[in-house]
């Protein structure tokens, strides 16, 4: 018997199309995406983990923005269970509007969303640079996935929307590469200060 992602959604026709990705993006469904730490420790662990379940892990810490706590209603709380019910919340609204495997969608919108190129700052004699560099592949999916919820919780926080609905809206607007994920705006905006920092 086939393995559906929630008991529901068939992932075995899911194929990465980002040829740098592929190795990083893990489309085998398990019924419960909960592995309780099993690969930490382990280099590139996050690499095996099915890709709905990084996008759990980042719904309950979904990091610093601009070095300051962000907000995040009162969804975020740490529990497992509550973000993984809120995800599969999300995708049963994407399956609604779209028609399709929302896990698919969900893939797709990564690969949209992951940029290519960052900056970092080189010091030369006491004066610091700009530089431009690639982005590894599976930063390129953490950044991807941390603009989701990011994005997400911020349409959401003391709003009338639920926090599903946003999260469900910021994947298909990076599915359409629409400029109202924050993800696909902060993937242009990064792309360009790297390219003007050549």
């Amino acid at each position: 018997m086939d393995v559906l992602a929630f008991n529901t959604w068939d992932c075995s026709g899911i194929k990465v199309e980002d040829p740098g990705l592929i190795k990083y993006i893990n489309t085998t469904p398990v019924i419960v995406p909960k592995t309780g730490a099993r690969y930490a420790g382990n280099r590139f662990h996050k690499s095996k983990l099915f890709i709905v379940e990084r996008l759990i892990n980042k719904m309950m810490n979904p990091g610093h923005k601009s070095k300051k706590h962000f907000k995040t209603s009162y969804h975020c709380t740490g529990k497992s269970v509550t973000a993984a019910s809120l995800v599969e919340s999300a995708l049963k609204i994407i399956e609604e509007k779209t028609k399709k495997n929302p896990v698919e969608v969900l893939v797709k919108a990564i690969e949209n969303a992951a940029p290519r190129e960052e900056i970092i700052t080189i010091e030369y004699g006491g004066a610091r640079y700009p530089k431009a560099v690639e982005m590894a592949p599976q930063r390129r999916i953490d950044i991807a996935i941390k603009f989701f919820v990011q994005g997400a919780y911020q349409k959401a926080f003391n709003t009338r929307r639920s926090a599903e609905s946003c999260l469900a809206n910021e994947i298909l607007n990076a599915y359409k590469m629409s400029l109202e994920s924050m993800a696909i705006a902060k993937k242009n905006e990064l792309e360009r200060q790297a390219d003007a920092s050549r």
